[in-house]
């Protein structure tokens, strides 16, 4: 049994989903990553985001990794973007500055 088995279609043949191949994975020293404190849509926790991130799904789970470990809370990474658990802006401002970034606080 296949999985893209279509039942029904009405308009001709689906485009295939290549978003995952149109990014582009730019090197740390030509990324303008933005970090933001927000508690929107969040049930009034505070998580800190990181987005403007120009990279492959991989690598910005690696990245997500490395952040939620030197920060020692949780997160996630989705839409080409890194949300961390609480108010770590400071700490992770210094991470990406480390690692090449030119990332910015925004918001302030």
């Amino acid at each position: 049994m296949t999985k893209n088995r279509v039942v029904y279609r009405e308009f001709g043949a689906p485009e295939e989903d290549d978003s995952e191949n149109n990014v582009v994975d730019l090197p740390p020293q030509q990324q303008n990553p933005r970090i933001q404190v927000t508690r929107r849509g969040k049930g009034g926790k505070t998580v800190t985001e990181v987005t403007e991130f120009q990279t492959t799904t991989e690598n910005l789970a690696k990245l997500t990794k490395q952040l939620k470990n030197q920060c020692g809370t949780g997160g996630t990474s989705k839409d080409q973007a890194i949300e961390i658990q609480g108010d770590c802006s400071q700490k992770i401002l210094q991470i990406l500055l480390g690692l090449g970034y030119k990332a910015k606080i925004s918001g302030k």
